[in-house]
């Protein structure tokens, strides 16, 4: 079973960021390789429909079998409640 990963919107624009592309770059190529399975969520989209074009086309480019999509719960969201407050 391939090991899934849920990422901050911000590691994708860290692939065109100077200071972190050398340790996203890596990771952008296993995921592209189908060595991950992304995990993308509501939260996730949102952000990136606000992103830049490079980081936009990134998205784009991967692989929709590397992706999953995960629904937001009530239960998440009773629990993010509970870590914000």
């Amino acid at each position: 079973m391939k090991q899934r990963l849920y990422i901050d919107t911000s590691v994708f624009g860290g692939l065109f960021d100077e200071e972190f592309s050398e340790f996203t770059r890596p990771l952008f190529e296993r995921i592209q390789k189908g060595e991950f399975i992304l995990l993308f969520s509501v939260v996730t989209q949102d952000e990136l429909t606000l992103a830049p074009e490079n980081v936009r086309k990134l998205v784009e480019n991967i692989k929709i079998e590397n992706t999953e999509f995960i629904e937001t719960t009530e239960e998440a969201v009773d629990l993010a409640t509970k870590y914000i407050f």
